[in-house]
């Protein structure tokens, strides 16, 4: 079978079969599925044991019966972008009574090591870092405390995962189990184990949420352990597919994009408006709900309600303002360039307000303060200490300040306030980069002391610096980020990024996937080494798997199913955060030039359907989705997480319409190759 290596072994009783790669072959090192199935909530569980195996043309057929189910399973050797196993397998329930029953397809790794896990988008490595100030799942190996929420094993429901396949490593090789979001028997599940005793990964028909749900990081909920209602006679098909790979972190990108070439004949899209029409509606929403001419300020979020919120007295429109992030600089941005290039003042004005207003706000160490609240003026953020600045908010801030700067001077318009403020801020990032080119992740607000060195938090400060050295000529931002980039590959090339957001701490996200593409994507631009553009692409292929390859099923009466929202192309939050979010439109000027150089059009597909994805739930006029016009929700909630699958938040953020915005302007450069038609 090629690559992937196939073995029947016979014990006492039955058979085992055993799927490798070929570099382990005869190194005691593979993947063992020695039952069929297993049964999974009776009293006495039971194995139906592989009793029989027929070859046939590039496959075989495995057989086996237990008390209660007969079982057939078609393996067959598959050859796309990578090699895996297809199995297709009919399930027969032989009681003369219904039976509530779930069953597993389980695979034990065998090889040295402690192992490693990927689930895509919502479980990354041991997922959290014990001294993370986040609570959620966190692998163990030696068991760890369940009450917060640490286990050596943990079992999902499949839509919290952006691609429905778990991956495992160990010191030999990697292994991954992929079945379809639903099954015959409901909403399918993926889970892993691994101590002392035994690595295994699998696969729940119906789901199982085990030894807890998490539901959010303050609320986690009991196991969730349903079953299925089986009638006599029936028979279920469950299909999986099993693929084998190297050892190195980065083998599931040839099952990832196999995958999603498959998803993309079975999942179409569903984009509402075009490019422009999206830019127009966004910019009318930025404007119109967000922008509030008094304080000069973008309002992070507005409420779809408005009578509610007259009613609470205004609270559902939050009067803060982020300088990056989720409000700020960025959005201001996109509103100044969309203003200028159409020729409307107002949204011009506004966003020279907003910008203005951000230049001056700098906090004593001469870097920008994180936010502004009304009544309390200029502040930090959401950090884990209050006399905490964040490089991300930071470093994001001063990258579209400089870009606005470039783009003003452009358009022959000048911001003396705007030059000192970005100078300032790239100046200290150059004074506090370490040695090895670390810019640390946290700020002491008064002292400038870096108080936190672990991270990835400062990564973007790679792209603000490449910008401001356009802008300033100052090569010492040129040999900060150079020297920056030899640095941050080592979370590139570790598959496990962390510490973008200021609210959930040290956590591995997809917008550290973002704040790498661009920054490396930039490295590549400044200086033509093939280096930066093969860690361009890692990065971009980490960030595909937070991206998902198919159509979540909705139940039937949620918003997101009468809405047919399609989620191919939407992107997980983070494993702590979970819920689809339209970040990763922050990146897509510089996916697009990635597909580019490299000609990959695997970029050019993911790119069109992230852009295609949130050309959706953008409100056309009043009432749209509950929504005034112009207005885009932050969260779809695609999971038992926060709130009930199927739901949207009924609040338009900033930063949800701003980066719409931005995107759909800076796509229109490739409309003819996007082809995104309204």
């Amino acid at each position: 079978m090629g690559q992937v290596h196939t073995e029947i072994q016979q014990s006492n009783v039955g058979y085992k079969l055993r799927v490798f790669p070929s570099s382990v072959k005869d190194k005691g090192a593979y993947m063992q599925l020695s039952s069929l199935i297993s049964t999974k909530g009776l009293e006495e569980n039971e194995n139906v044991p592989i009793s029989k195996v027929v070859e046939m043309k590039n496959g075989i057929t495995l057989k086996g019966a237990s008390t209660h189910f007969d079982v057939c399973a078609n393996i067959k050797s598959q050859k796309g972008i990578c090699e895996y196993l297809d199995v297709d397998m009919e399930v027969t329930y032989q009681g003369k009574k219904p039976l509530h029953v779930g069953i597993q397809v389980r695979y034990d790794l065998f090889g040295s090591g402690q192992p490693t896990w990927m689930i895509p988008g919502a479980f990354y490595k041991e997922n959290r870092f014990s001294h993370n100030t986040r609570m959620y799942p966190r692998y163990d190996y030696n068991g760890g405390d369940i009450e917060q929420l640490e286990s050596d094993y943990w079992a999902f429901r499949s839509d919290r995962a952006a691609l429905p396949a778990v991956f495992a490593w160990n010191d030999q090789f990697s292994g991954a189990l992929f079945t379809e979001e639903m099954s015959g028997t409901g909403l399918t599940g993926l889970g892993f184990i691994g101590n002392k005793e035994e690595t295994a990964i699998w696969l729940n028909y119906p789901y199982r949420e085990e030894p807890k749900t998490f539901f959010s990081p303050v609320e986690p909920h009991p196991a969730d352990c349903p079953t299925y209602l089986w009638k006599p006679a029936e028979t279920v098909t469950i299909q999986y597919k099993v693929y084998v790979g190297e050892q190195d972190l980065h083998a599931y990108d040839p099952f990832v994009r196999e995958l999603y070439s498959q998803h993309q004949e079975m999942y179409p899209l569903n984009p509402w408006v075009d490019l422009k029409k999206a830019a127009e509606l966004t910019a009318h929403g930025l404007h119109y709900w967000h922008y509030d001419p008094e304080h000069h300020i973008l309002n992070e979020t507005a409420a779809f309600d408005r009578e509610l919120n007259g009613n609470v007295g205004g609270k559902g429109d939050r009067p803060h303002m982020h300088v990056g992030w989720v409000s700020g600089a960025q959005y201001a941005h996109a509103l100044l360039t969309y203003g200028r290039r159409n020729d409307v003042k107002g949204y011009t004005d506004a966003a020279i307000n907003v910008m203005d207003k951000i230049a001056s706000g700098l906090a004593p160490i001469g870097i920008f303060w994180a936010e502004w609240k009304v009544d309390k003026g200029w502040g930090t953020g959401w950090n884990p200490n209050k006399k905490w600045l964040q490089a991300r908010t930071i470093s994001e801030a001063t990258l579209f300040m400089v870009r606005s700067l470039q783009f003003e001077q452009e358009h022959h318009q000048s911001h003396p306030d705007w030059e000192r403020a970005v100078k300032s801020n790239l100046d200290f990032a150059v004074q506090c980069q370490r040695e090895d080119g670390n810019f640390g992740s946290y700020y002491h607000c008064e002292t400038g002391k870096v108080e936190e060195w672990d991270g990835a938090g400062g990564i973007l400060w790679i792209a603000a610096l490449l910008e401001g050295y356009k802008y300033f000529h100052d090569d010492r931002y040129l040999n900060a980020a150079l020297l920056a980039g030899h640095y941050y590959q080592r979370f590139i090339m570790n598959e496990f990024i962390y510490g973008a957001p200021e609210d959930v701490h040290l956590t591995p996200t997809s917008e550290d996937a973002y704040n790498g593409v661009v920054a490396y994507v930039l490295l590549y631009e400044a200086e033509k080494k093939d280096q930066w553009l093969q860690l361009a692409s890692h990065v971009a292929d980490w960030m595909m798997t937070f991206r998902w390859t198919y159509n979540i099923a909705f139940p039937e009466f949620s918003m997101l199913h009468q809405l047919d929202f399609r989620s191919r192309g939407a992107d997980q939050a983070s494993p702590s955060n979970q819920h689809l979010h339209n970040y990763g439109l922050f990146c897509v000027p510089e996916m697009l030039r990635l597909w580019r150089y490299t000609g990959d059009t695997y970029y050019l597909d993911r790119t069109r359907d992230n852009l295609a994805c949130f050309m959706q739930c953008i409100a056309r006029e009043d009432g749209d989705f509950n929504a005034y016009k112009g207005m885009v929700t932050e969260r779809y909630y695609n999971t038992n997480s926060f709130q009930a699958k199927g739901m949207l938040l009924t609040l338009s953020h900033a930063w949800c319409v701003g980066v719409i915005l931005y995107a759909a302007q800076e796509a229109q450069a490739f409309s003819e190759e996007l082809k995104i038609m309204g």
